[in-house]
């Protein structure tokens, strides 16, 4: 990643200073890929900083947590009031708030920046969300939106906010690549087992979709691993793959940040317990030998038919996803009092990036005609087009049940939309469950509030009409 990034620098026009604690790879790097380059190496990190023009400006790609903190206490040293440091890794953004403090306490500019597209990404344009301290941005603009991807002629980089915000949006970014990744598999599995077709048949399905509306980078790859056979028989490497799902924590992150915030991302959640459930690779063994369900006969209707219903039940829950991302977003920008500007987000996601797709560009255009959209939903595009895939996708899901194929992240997507859409839901039963048992009081519609019953008014009742009354309140026996 790092190497890409200074060969994406170096094509660019910038001249690099490349460092390892591992001398030997400066070297190897010198010698091999940027041989001819306008890439410098450093056998320390007071070399490193002794070679960098004024105000030095230091980019780190190292492991998140304390390896962070301990490279920039040895850096410290060897920089100058005014100085730039950037940590392009997978930092939570709670450390990049620390960080961007401490830092400034020393005069040293601080950048937690997001960098998404994998290893080609790097290489070739990857999507950077930098936020920190603002200062820094007219010494590092140029260079990132350089090497950044484009679309549409637009750099997939701005400037984000303050603190930790570039860290949070790359944080978000990777839960929706989780939801991404994960409802895609759910359409996978429901192809494969309920609808029985063979890898290259599937290949096949994920090639039209990709001619569509879920034209994406993660549609684009699922394809080429449904044709990848092994070439040791010939046969489809997918299938020898352990069904066991590895995570690195982002994800886990972004739900977190969601309860904490009050939010119902709740299509990231299940993004991540479908992971954890995944890695109980040998209960699941045993639980598929005693637990009953449903058989899965061969599949013998309409199989257009049922694709398509797929397509759109994959195309509304990855609306919903994106929904709820940016309703996380919208509500982090209030609690942390950052200026989140939404179609810069979305921007930035549309090329490099491993979300990347054609659906962005709805999004961007969503956030621009109106940057103070309350929801995704709400948009004239986005509502059209979930009304029209509603029946696909409630059919899918409905199939799955059916089957006994799990949907997780498609059902919790249609759980929230109808629970969204729904003027009236059943917490009034649930608030008056917590004042019964837990004196915690409720408040009443306005339109029924009265001399007893007081709008606004926060009202515990004695439901049984037995109990006493303490100091604190009434209780119930």
């Amino acid at each position: 990643m790092g190497q890409n990034l200074i060969l994406n620098g170096a094509d660019h026009g910038f001249t690099v200073v490349a460092f390892n604690r591992t001398v030997s790879k400066v070297d190897n790097f010198l010698a091999n890929e940027a041989k001819g380059k306008s890439v410098v190496g450093a056998h320390s990190i007071q070399e490193l900083c002794a070679k960098l023009k004024r105000p030095r400006r230091v980019m780190l790609l190292v492991k998140a947590g304390s390896a962070v903190d301990d490279f920039i206490e040895a850096l410290l040293p060897f920089l100058e009031k005014g100085d730039i440091v950037i940590d392009g890794g997978n930092s939570h953004f709670p450390d990049s708030n620390r960080r961007t403090q401490y830092l400034a306490g020393k005069g040293i500019r601080f950048v937690g920046a997001g960098v998404s597209g994998g290893e080609e990404g790097a290489r070739t344009g990857p999507s950077i969300m930098p936020g920190g301290n603002e200062e820094a941005w007219p010494y590092i603009k140029d260079i990132f939106q350089g090497i950044a991807a484009k679309s549409d002629g637009e750099a997939c980089c701005e400037w984000v906010g303050d603190e930790g915000s570039g860290h949070f949006v790359k944080m978000v970014h990777n839960g929706i690549e989780y939801g991404d990744m994960q409802l895609i598999c759910e359409a996978y599995d429901i192809l494969k087992r309920g609808l029985g077709l063979s890898n290259k048949e599937i290949g096949d399905v994920f090639t039209e979709w990709n001619k569509g509306v879920l034209d994406s980078f993660l549609i684009e790859i699922t394809r080429d691993i449904m044709y990848y056979n092994d070439p040791a028989d010939g046969k489809p490497l997918l299938d020898k793959i352990l069904d066991s799902a590895g995570q690195k924590g982002t994800g886990k992150w972004t739900a977190i940040n969601a309860l904490d915030l009050g939010m119902p991302v709740t299509l990231i959640g299940e993004a991540v317990f479908s992971r954890c459930l995944s890695a109980q690779k040998a209960e699941r063994g045993r639980a598929a030998e005693v637990l009953e369900g449903p058989q899965i006969p061969p599949f013998a209707g309409d199989k257009k038919a049922f694709i398509d219903d797929l397509e759109q039940a994959l195309y509304a829950s990855k609306i919903i996803s994106y929904a709820q991302g940016f309703m996380l977003l919208r509500e982090a920008a209030k609690e942390y009092k950052w200026k989140l500007a939404m179609p810069e987000i979305a921007l930035m996601w549309r090329g490099g990036c491993i979300i990347r797709s054609v659906f962005l560009k709805d999004i961007t255009k969503a956030f621009r005609t109106n940057p103070e959209l309350e929801n995704l939903l709400f948009d004239d595009f986005f509502n059209k087009a979930i009304h029209n895939a509603q029946g696909g996708w409630r059919r899918s899901i409905i199939r799955g049940i059916e089957l006994g194929i799990a949907t997780p992240c498609f059902s919790t997507a249609l759980a929230f939309f109808d629970g969204y859409r729904s003027k009236v839901l059943p917490a009034n039963l649930l608030q008056a469950q917590r004042d019964y048992f837990g004196a915690h009081t409720f408040r009443v519609l306005p339109e029924h509030a009265s001399e007893t019953l007081k709008e606004g008014a926060d009202i515990h009742v004695n439901w049984t009409g037995r109990g006493g009354n303490v100091s604190a309140s009434t209780y119930l026996a």
